[in-house]
């Protein structure tokens, strides 16, 4: 860490350096150098990540594109060049660092307000809004079939097959209401393969804690975390925010009665993502709500399927952590069918 901060075009000499944030794939410091200046200094995760110079491309061209476009400094990351002229240093054990400036601002876990959630509806819609004439064609595809709805599914059934810790048959009710599901699943793959929807640069990572909010006004700064900036729908984007955010329970919430989507919070941020984001097609606007209930569909499935995997993707803190959390995400797809009708009317209001 020391070594690799020496190797940034800081605004001084770092003096200062220490653990920094709760992010579980890289490594975060706060660095501080001679003259004040502060910076987040990372190491990625070569394990999460393949292909980390793609990953800095797309970050470097996407965070400048916005950069070309705003008025505020503050209105992205911005990164700072390492003495081998890319925005990346390689250090002796073959590690990747990067380094771009400390933004002054804050970053919360939950919504503390539903205008928090709001704010986070109207970073990611200026986000896509920002990047709606970027050439997404040329970003690379940081994570391959991410949100290729049907190939999780054929791992799914793999997983089911190989049965590899002996969990499936204890599972049968979960597995079924998964597979039962295929077919809805599969709607928006389609329709971005039909060319209905347009492929968009999407975030694909849209948590509250990824979305810095002055600390006075609590209103948006920019959007942080954009590691996974790639090809995709606008409806990932909505949907994963939904899923995460408007949700009446935590990810891993073991009482199923406390789990539901409030209503309430899902038109705060189908408003303050529409507003924010008037590039949105109609046909977009309308697939929003598919977007909610098949980003919540494809997680928990993902969670099953690392259960019955012997749980090696997932951070898990006890034997049926993926399968707790399958479970919520099965009582929000099931407490979104209650209320679709509500869900397309909300959106096309």
């Amino acid at each position: 860490m020391e070594q690799a901060a020496f190797h940034f075009a800081t605004d001084g000499i770092p003096v200062f350096c220490e653990l920094y944030g709760s992010g579980h794939i890289n490594r975060t410091y706060l660095v501080e150098t001679d003259t004040g200046a502060r910076y987040i200094l990372q190491r990625l995760s070569s394990v999460a990540f393949h292909d980390i110079p793609g990953l800095m491309s797309n970050i470097i061209r996407v965070t400048k594109h916005i950069a070309a476009k705003s008025v505020r400094e503050n209105s992205t990351l911005h990164f700072i060049p390492a003495d081998n002229g890319e925005y990346y240093y390689i250090d002796e054990n073959g590690a990747y660092w990067r380094c771009y400036r400390f933004v002054e601002a804050i970053c919360i876990q939950l919504p503390e307000t539903p205008d928090d959630f709001y704010q986070s509806a109207v970073a990611f819609g200026t986000f896509q809004s920002q990047l709606s004439d970027f050439p997404v064609e040329t970003l690379t595809e940081t994570i391959p079939n991410f949100h290729h709805t049907p190939d999780r599914y054929r791992i799914f059934r793999e997983k089911i097959k190989e049965d590899h810790v002996g969990r499936a048959a204890t599972v049968q009710q979960e597995i079924d209401f998964y597979l039962s599901r295929e077919e809805d699943g599969s709607v928006l793959q389609r329709m971005r393969e039909n060319g209905q929807l347009p492929v968009r640069v999407t975030h694909n990572d849209t948590k509250l804690n990824n979305v810095l909010l002055d600390e006075k006004t609590r209103k948006a700064v920019c959007v942080i975390d954009l590691d996974t900036v790639m090809p995709g729908l606008s409806a990932y984007d909505f949907g994963d925010s939904i899923r995460f955010g408007a949700s009446t329970a935590v990810e891993d919430e073991r009482d199923l009665e406390k789990v539901s989507m409030d209503l309430n919070l899902f038109r705060i941020y189908t408003e303050g993502f529409v507003s924010s984001c008037p590039s949105l097609t109609e046909e977009e606007r309308l697939a929003l709500p598919l977007g909610a209930k098949i980003m919540t569909l494809e997680c928990g499935m993902r969670f099953l399927t690392d259960y019955l995997d012997g749980d090696h993707y997932f951070k898990t803190a006890y034997a049926e952590h993926n399968l707790v959390r399958a479970r919520t995400q099965m009582k929000l797809v099931a407490d979104m069918e209650e209320n679709w009708q509500e869900m397309e009317k909300i959106v096309r209001s």
